[in-house]
This record gives C-alpha cells, structure tokens and sequence, in this order.
C-alpha cells in the first residue's frame, strides 16, 4: 500500500466502513491505488507525489477528477473522502445538542515533514481574539504542537491547545484514531476557522460548524506554486473568506468538495480498492 493511504488513518477508517475486522489491532489490507489524501486545487496527489502510470487514483471529488484528466491523469475514480466514511460509521461519536455548542476552533495553517510554516503567530493571534467573542481552541499540526515556542505563544494568548495526532509517515506511527479525535472536536464547537481553506475546514463545516476564512495566511518554506496557491483559492472560493461566510453556500461547496454523492456502499468500495476477496469482514 502506498504509505500516503495511511495517512490520518484514511485506510482504517474505509476498511471500518467496509466492515473490514481490524479488531486485534492489524493494518486495512493494501489499497490497490491512490487514495486523495487531503484537499487540494491540483489533480488529488500531492505536488511531487511519486505516481506509478495505470494506477488508479481514488479521488474525493469531481472537481478533481476533472483536473486530474486535465492533466493527463485517466485512472480516476471519485469515490469521496475518508470523511464522509467516517461520519457514516460514527453517527453521534462526540455530539452535543446544537444548543451546547460553543466557541470557535482555529486552524492555523501548518508545515509537514518537508517544510515548515514561515509567518508571524504573533499576528494572527492578535486577527483572532479581535474576531473572536466565545472561547477559542487551537488545534495546532503535531509539528507546530512540538516546537514549544509556537505552542507557547498561543497558550499565553489564553487559548485551549490541543493537537489531533500525528499523521503518519512512511508507514509509521500512524494514529489510526487521528479523525475520530478531530470529529469529536469538531462536533462541540460552533464555530470552525482557519487562516486558509483546508480539509479541516471542509470537515468542519460538513460536521454543522460555522466557517470562517480570514488572518494571515502564512507560507509553506518551499511551497510549490504550480497550482496557483493562495490567490487561486481565493478567486475560485470566495464564498469561503471572511469572518462570517454565508452558511448555506459553504455547506454546499463542502459537500462537493468532500464528494458527499459520491459516497460508495461498502461493497463498492470493497470492490474499487481491491478488497473484494478478503476474509477478514466483520460478523
């Protein structure tokens, strides 16, 4: 299985959906093929992302598909993201009663292994608590989380810090539990935003939360600028910046771009990822 399919604990959460048993603690079967691993405006692989021709690529939304053709891409199939998967399976996990949620969590933008975030915290905290009214949690990226001067600057700021996980890297140290962490924030707050659009922003709003898009948006050191970056996402997403976008029109735009319709049974998807023949399903 590519390493990428672990990510988040993608694949456990599609082999749960699928009725898969992983009940001892085993990893989902291989994954015969790419799966989109996080939101993106290219083609649903990461820029660089080794890529075996003939593969199929499993992708989270037509949009994608659509520019990964663009691109020369043919073996796409959108089948929606692990997300969608994960709200079918956790129904309630971590719900609250619309009335008893609160506040607002904040995604600042993060690094990953590769590269690290270049902006000024500072700044941003000081965006936050002027368009913030309720209580504020910070959900910093495992790397941000670990360098203590950045996790520092925004527990002095007053805020409640936490961190959903490490992600996974090269088949280890996966947390295969890193989105049901996530749902189960998300499902207490309010209020969802970042400092850019993101897949956490997108579950978010898919999870009932109000979005918001706004403060400094920060770069990545080495960022790949082949796909337009920030300003193609702000001239192709506009609906989604500012401090109170409509409701309505996000909700909308999340569904499509997390492929909500596209959502598979769980013996298509079997079938798609090449778990048809496995025995290991849960009775």
């Amino acid at each position: 299985m590519h390493h990428a399919n672990h990510f988040y604990g993608h694949a456990h959460v599609l082999a749960r959906y699928c009725g898969l048993d992983l009940s001892d603690g085993q990893d989902p079967p291989k994954i015969e093929g790419y799966v989109q691993h996080g939101w993106n405006i290219g083609d649903g692989l990461a820029p660089g992302h080794p890529y075996a021709e003939r593969t199929p690529i499993f992708a989270w939304s037509e949009r994608v598909r659509r520019t990964a053709w663009s691109m020369g891409k043919r073996n796409v199939v959108v089948i929606g993201a692990p997300w969608i998967y994960l709200q079918e399976v956790e129904p309630e996990l971590g719900a609250v009663p619309e009335a008893e949620r609160e506040g607002t969590i904040y995604y600042p933008f993060h690094g990953w292994e590769g590269g690290h975030v270049k902006g000024d915290h500072g700044k941003l905290i000081e965006q936050i608590k002027d368009v913030e009214t309720g209580p504020v949690t910070v959900c910093l990226y495992w790397q941000e989380y670990r360098t203590p001067k950045v996790r520092r600057r925004y527990e002095n700021a007053g805020f409640r810090i936490v961190s959903h996980g490490y992600r996974g890297h090269w088949w280890k140290d996966t947390d295969p539990h890193f989105l049901t962490k996530q749902l189960v924030e998300l499902r207490r707050h309010r209020r969802i935003a970042s400092n850019r659009v993101s897949s956490a922003l997108f579950y978010g709003i898919a999870s009932g939360c109000e979005p918001a898009v706004y403060g400094n948006p920060m770069t990545l050191q080495g960022e790949d600028p082949a796909y337009g970056g920030v300003p193609r996402i702000r001239r192709q997403w506009p609906e989604l910046h500012g401090v109170a976008p409509d409701v309505e029109t996000a909700r909308q735009l999340a569904a499509a771009e997390l492929g909500k319709d596209f959502r598979c049974s769980p013996e298509e998807l079997r079938h798609l990822l090449g778990w048809a023949r496995t025995t290991e399903v849960a009775r």
